[in-house]
C-alpha cells in the first residue's frame, strides 16, 4: 500500500466512525425525548429544549470527526 492509500483509508475510517456515534445517539436521544413528551405532554417544552442542546452537542463530535478527515487527507 502506498501513502495515498493509507490517507484515504485513515479519513474514510476517522469520518466514517466518527459519524456513527453522533448517528445512533441522535436516534436514541429523539425517541427517548418523544417518549418523554407522550408520557407528559406538558413538559413539551423543557423537554424539546434539552433535546435540541444534546444533538448539538453530539452533532459536535461528528463534525470533529469530518475535520480530522479533513486534515487526514490534505495536511498528513
Amino acid at each position: 500500500m502506498d501513502v495515498e492509500s493509507v490517507k484515504l483509508l485513515a479519513a474514510a475510517l476517522a469520518i466514517g466512525l466518527g459519524a456513527l456515534g453522533p448517528g445512533v445517539g441522535i436516534g436514541v436521544l429523539g425517541a427517548a425525548a418523544m417518549n418523554a413528551i407522550g408520557r407528559n405532554p406538558e413538559a413539551r417544552g423543557a423537554i424539546l429544549t434539552n433535546m435540541i442542546l444534546a444533538i448539538a452537542f453530539a452533532e459536535a463530535i461528528a463534525i470533529y470527526a469530518l475535520i480530522v478527515a479533513f486534515l487526514l487527507l490534505f495536511v498528513a
